[in-house]
This record gives C-alpha cells, sequence and structure tokens, in this order.
C-alpha cells in the first residue's frame, strides 16, 4: 500500500486524536467518584437492612409492652373488685380470708408484672433511639449519593465537552485519507489495543516500545517515501519522521 507522506503523518494525527478521546472515555468511566458512588450504594442497601431490622425491633417490643401493660391491668382490675368485696365486709370469715390471701397474690404477681413492663419499656425506648440513628445513618448516606451524582454529572458533562473538542476535527481528517489507508488504521486499531499507527522514533517504534535491528533499518531506508511501512514486532502501521533516526 502506497500513501503520500503528508497523509502518514496526518495518520499519526489522527492516531494521536484516537489515543486521547480513548483516553477520556476511560477517565469518565474509572473517576474516583464512580467508585466512591459503588461503596455509598453498598452502605446504603446495607443501612437500609438495618434500619428495617431496627424498625421490626421497635415495633415487635411495642406490642410486648402494650400487651404487658394489658396484663399488669387486669390483675390491677381483678385486686380492685377484691379489695372492694373485701372493705364491704360481706361474706363469711372463710370467704373474706381467701380474699386477703388473694389480694397478697395479686400484688405480687402485679409487681413482677410491673417489673417485666418496665425491661419491656426501657427495651423499647433503647429501641426508639437506635432507630432515630438508623433514620440519621441513612439520611446521610443518602445526602452524600446525592452529593456524589452531582459531582459525577459535572465531572461527565467535562470530560464528554472535552471528547467532543478533541473528536470534532476527526471526521475531516478521516475524509482525506485515502479510504484503503482508514480501514488499515481502523482493522489495526481494533485489534492492537487502540493503536493502529506509530511513529518511528530514534529507531523505536512507539507502538510496541521496541528498538529495531540493523535489517529492519535497512529496509526502511530503501524503502520509498510513499510506502506504509508495518512493524515487523507489532504489525502496525509505521510513519518515518524526521526523529526515526534513519
Amino acid at each position: 500500500m502506497r500513501a503520500d507522506p503528508s497523509d502518514q503523518q496526518q495518520l499519526l494525527e489522527l492516531q494521536l486524536i484516537d489515543t486521547t478521546a480513548t483516553q477520556l472515555e476511560r477517565a469518565r468511566l474509572t473517576r474516583p467518584v464512580h467508585a466512591r458512588l459503588d461503596a455509598l450504594t453498598r452502605a446504603r442497601l446495607a443501612a437500609h437492612d438495618h434500619l428495617v431490622t431496627v424498625m421490626t425491633e421497635h415495633a415487635d417490643l411495642k406490642r410486648e409492652v402494650a400487651k404487658a401493660d394489658a396484663d399488669v391491668q387486669l390483675v390491677r382490675d381483678r385486686a380492685a373488685r377484691d379489695q372492694g368485696h373485701l372493705d364491704s365486709g360481706r361474706g363469711t370469715a372463710k370467704e373474706l380470708t381467701a380474699l386477703q390471701h388473694e389480694l397478697a397474690s395479686l400484688a405480687r404477681r402485679q409487681s413482677e408484672l410491673e417489673e417485666v413492663e418496665l425491661e419491656l419499656m426501657e427495651r423499647a425506648e433503647a429501641a426508639e433511639s437506635g432507630l432515630a440513628q438508623a433514620r440519621t445513618a441513612l439520611a446521610e448516606i443518602e445526602a452524600d449519593i446525592a452529593t456524589a451524582q452531582e459531582e459525577r454529572a459535572e465531572q461527565v458533562a467535562e470530560l464528554g465537552a472535552r471528547l467532543a473538542e478533541v473528536l470534532a476535527p476527526r471526521g475531516a481528517l478521516v475524509g482525506s485519507l485515502s479510504a484503503d489507508l482508514v480501514a488499515l488504521y481502523e482493522k489495526l486499531r481494533a485489534s492492537h489495543d487502540g493503536v493502529g499507527a506509530a511513529p518511528l522514533h530514534a529507531r523505536r517504534c512507539l507502538g510496541c516500545q521496541l528498538e529495531l535491528n540493523a535489517a529492519d533499518i535497512a529496509r526502511i531506508r530503501a524503502a520509498a517515501a510513499d510506502e506504509v511501512l508495518r512493524c515487523e514486532e507489532c504489525n502496525r502501521i509505521l510513519v518515518r519522521t524526521a526523529e526515526s533516526g534513519l
């Protein structure tokens, strides 16, 4: 394949554009804010799960407190009825004595139930405090995510603008080159990590970074100026420049 030396130099310009565009694309996908958002998303999921657990525990304890309070009230009501009967003095001595024993038993039962209720109320209070903390933690993470999303949007927009600026001259540059040369370049670029053409600099291919041997240098010296050369090591298009060291 043959191409004017000026076209080969333009091919290097095209490669520079594509390399810069690739770097910008990678930068857009690998910004630290992406990793931070991933970590925050995982933290939000964990915080949400914790909040659900704490809410469930708090709701269960509230039901237990309500039940304990109802149990205490039943004992109180029974004791009040028994005390009323006892105070009325109606009934036989045996019946009144039985009421006294039952009142003593109810007092002990009420004390036990009130202790259980107090413990449950303390646990419910602690759970309510934990619930508030869990809600605050989740809200803080949500705020951090919103901030990170704004930062990511700004960075993506900035990189997008830079990418558009870099790619702006590409269409005209491609249009000025022969279709065969561009097709070869694109094919090599697709299979060689985005680099289809590289300059020969100080007898070294800047595509594979290997120094050419004496035989290759002699071959290149003897080649016509419009001959499209290929690196023997990496097979990329090799473009001669004033710094090739020939």
